[in-house]
C-alpha cells in the first residue's frame, strides 16, 4: 500500500475506522474473512470508497456474509440482491459471491475452515496465491486477491512503516512474517 493511503486514511471520515483497526490486521474468524474476500471482489472495477459506504448495506444485503445463509441462496435471492439499490449490483459478482460461500463451507471438512485452508498455505509468494486463488474461488483475480491477503496481514504492504497503524501491529507482534 503506498505511503499517501496511509497518510490519506488516518483521518479520512470514511476509510479511517477500517485502516485504523481492521486493515492489515491478522484474521482467523471464518465469517470476517469470508465477508472480506467478498468485499474484495465487490470492489473490481470501483473505488474502495464506494464498498466502505455500502459495506453495511452489504453485511444486511448477504446475512452478514455467513457463509452457511449465502450458500443457500437461489434465484430468488439472486433477484432481490440485485434489485437493492443500497448495494453493489453484478450479476456476476453476487453469483461468485453464493458459490464461493459453498467452497468456504467444503473447506470446513477438507481443511478445518477457510482461516485454516489460508494457514495451511502460507507463506506464498502473490503469484502463488493468486493462481491458488482462482484454482479456488470465482471472481478472483490478482488484485483481488492481493488486496484480500494484505487486509489480512497475510501479504505486506497494508501500511507504510512509518504509518501509526504499522507501528501498533509491529509493537504488538501482528506483522505476519512477510511483513
Amino acid at each position: 500500500m503506498t505511503r499517501s493511503y496511509c497518510e490519506m486514511a488516518i483521518n479520512n471520515p470514511v476509510h479511517a475506522v477500517y485502516h485504523n483497526t481492521e486493515y492489515g490486521f491478522p484474521v482467523s474468524d471464518e465469517r470476517v474473512l469470508f465477508e472480506r474476500l467478498c468485499l474484495e471482489i465487490m470492489q473490481a472495477g470501483l473505488s474502495w470508497e464506494i464498498v466502505l459506504k455500502k459495506r453495511a448495506a452489504l453485511n444486511v444485503a448477504f446475512d452478514g456474509f455467513d457463509p452457511d445463509k449465502v450458500a443457500a441462496y437461489g434465484a430468488q435471492d439472486v433477484d432481490r440482491l440485485l434489485s437493492d439499490v443500497s448495494i453493489i449490483r453484478n450479476r456476476r459478482k453476487i453469483e461468485a459471491i453464493i458459490a464461493n460461500a459453498s467452497i468456504v463451507i467444503g473447506m470446513r471438512d477438507a481443511h478445518g475452515g477457510l482461516g485454516k485452508w489460508l494457514e495451511g498455505n502460507y507463506p506464498k509468494e502473490k503469484a502463488d496465491w493468486v493462481k491458488l486463488f482462482k484454482k479456488t474461488f470465482k471472481f478472483t483475480g490478482g488484485e483481488i486477491v492481493g488486496e484480500f491477503l494484505m487486509s489480512i496481514g497475510l501479504l505486506p504492504g497494508a501500511h507504510w512503516d512509518g504509518c501509526p497503524v504499522y507501528k501498533e501491529l509491529k509493537q504488538a507482534g501482528k506483522l505476519s512474517a512477510c511483513s
